[in-house]
């Protein structure tokens, strides 16, 4: 029988790969921040929701611009010095957001244009920081490394917002100076990951190239099928933007019920990456998946029709933990069935996705919701979540037939 402790100890032993979770760590923990302190400053400064929307929106289009650039510059390009210049660009408009918040003369269009910069950072680092993870953990621990990584990102969920929370609190200078101090801290670890040796993509820029990831999913159904199934399932169990109004109208527990509903997922996320960084998964992986998603869905109309605080609680933290199943197998399939000279425009495909997503299913829930009701929208959404993962088990039956990840 093999050992569940060992492994662990040799991952987390082994020098670039905790280079590596340090500075994702640190730069998980910005971005956590950054959400609750931007929000919190722009709504201060307007008083207008229509401007705390605009964020998102200021965010996320650099990255839907940028994607496929970015994508190629990781496969070009030294992709340690990717990650670090973005993480050094964003530590630099978090100290610009300190300096002019301290001294009182920072504007809205000015905080826009420092999100910006974030959106367009991320859109480079992500792709370029997804595709180094192969290059930085012993051979056979890519899926105990990706466990551990979305673990740690857990961690930065569930604790970064309360301490944009207090931080802001303090001063409105003081979460930016937190921000940059962290960002530049990722930058340095990012430096300090020493690799034996790179692949690095020397064919001159073109159109081809740029989407070259896009046509090397298309013709793999295995990857095909687990990006889109994440896709489909994000986009439809949305169920988490209603955590507002479940709060108040259905389970009635007012704000300290939000703040605890919004934990629940986050915290069986990182139970179950404790669990997979022990004993991750050896066999039937694609199955797996298929059954962590309808598991997700089945999740998800337990909440819908929930009255039960308590129930609710439950429910989420089994989307939580089914979630992370399939993000662990996803990202693990993704990494492995991809050649490294792809990576990072194979990684800028996956993020596009997850962002469009995550962005799309918010929608698709509030639209829903204003249409038909909270309850009824979760319920179809989890509903629909199911019978996406039923289609796609008959329509990738490649993906259904996995059975291991080597």
């Amino acid at each position: 029988m093999s050992d569940p402790i060992a492994p662990p100890v040799a991952l987390f032993g082994h020098r670039p790969f905790l280079f590596y979770l340090w500075s994702r760590s640190f730069s998980r923990f910005s971005s956590q921040i950054a959400a609750v302190a931007v929000g919190w400053q722009i709504y201060e400064l307007t008083g207008s929701a229509f401007q705390l929307g605009m964020v998102g929106l200021v965010q996320f289009a650099p990255t839907a611009i940028l994607v496929f650039a970015a994508g190629h510059a990781a496969d070009r390009y030294d992709r340690r010095r990717v990650v670090q210049l973005c993480q050094i660009a964003q530590g630099l408009a978090a100290a610009y957001l300190a300096w002019g918040s301290y001294a009182g003369w920072i504007t809205v269009p000015e905080i826009f244009a420092a999100v910006a910069v974030f959106g367009a950072a991320t859109a480079f680092e992500s792709p370029a920081a997804a595709a180094l993870l192969p290059a930085v953990v012993p051979a056979g621990m890519l899926q105990r490394a990706t466990a551990a990584a979305t673990g740690v990102f857990q961690i930065a969920t569930i604790t970064g917002p309360a301490l944009g929370g207090f931080a802001s609190a303090a001063a409105p200078a003081a979460p930016y100076a937190v921000m940059a101090v962290f960002w530049i801290a990722s930058g340095l670890f990012s430096g300090a990951i020493r690799l034996q040796s790179e692949v690095m993509v020397r064919e001159p820029p073109s159109f081809a190239a740029l989407f070259a990831g896009v046509s090397f999913v298309r013709r793999n159904p295995a990857i095909l099928g687990t990006i889109s199934l994440d896709l489909f399932a994000v986009l439809l169990g949305g169920a988490t933007a209603l955590l507002p109004i479940y709060a108040r109208d259905i389970l009635e527990t007012g704000p300290w019920g939000l703040g605890v509903l919004r934990a629940a997922p986050a915290i069986g996320a990182l139970a179950m990456t404790f669990v997979l960084s022990r004993f991750p998964i050896t066999r039937r992986v694609g199955m797996r998946m298929f059954q962590a998603v309808i598991v997700f869905g089945v999740a998800t109309m337990v909440f819908a029709v929930s009255s039960s605080i308590a129930l609710s609680l439950v429910a989420l933290t089994v989307m939580g933990a089914a979630d992370t199943v399939s993000v662990v197998i996803r990202l693990s399939l993704v990494q492995l069935a991809t050649p490294d000279a792809m990576r990072g425009r194979v990684g800028a495909v996956n993020y596009l996705f997850i962002n469009a997503s995550n962005q799309l299913g918010q929608f698709e829930s509030g639209v829903t919701a204003a249409l038909f009701g909270a309850m009824p929208a979760a319920l179809l959404g989890g509903l629909g979540t199911v019978l996406i993962a039923l289609l796609w088990m008959r329509l990738f039956p490649a993906l259904r037939k996995v059975e291991r990840l080597e």
